[in-house]
């Protein structure tokens, strides 16, 4: 599994863990190659990370990580007359952003892509990273 089930002790050593935010995110996967465990690999759950890869491992693909940032729009955004800007207003309450894609994701569907759900939602390929202080 990618991710590693940490226990309290584990988890004081890293300081103040927390889940990023969409901005903290975005930051860390900064020129970061789009490559990891999609679709396309036919694997359909989430790879073990490679023992000795450098830099920041499993940052796409395999799950949908969690942000602590609420999908909210953009500022100055206006929404639309009508239907479509009350279709988009209900997506703008109670939902948080994820990152990353994940391995039931297309490749090319990821153009630094983000999600939006509910933390009520159960799918099973949506996972969290947590991260310190540096």
């Amino acid at each position: 599994m990618p991710c590693e089930l940490l226990r309290g002790r584990r988890i004081r050593d890293l300081g103040r863990p927390k889940v990023a935010d969409e901005f903290e995110w975005e930051h860390a996967a900064l020129g970061e190659p789009l490559r990891g465990n999609f679709v396309e690999s036919g694997r359909l759950r989430p790879a073990p990370a490679q023992a000795g890869q450098g830099g920041l491992r499993q940052i796409y693909g395999d799950v949908w990580e969690w942000t602590r940032s609420a999908f909210a729009p953009y500022p100055r955004f206006k929404p639309a007359e009508g239907a479509v800007g009350e279709y988009n207003g209900k997506f703008m309450s109670g939902q948080f952003v994820l990152r990353g894609g994940s391995c039931a994701t297309p490749v090319s569907h990821m153009r630094r892509l983000s999600q939006f759900l509910s933390p009520r939602c159960a799918m099973a390929v949506l996972g969290l990273r947590l991260a310190g202080d540096v």
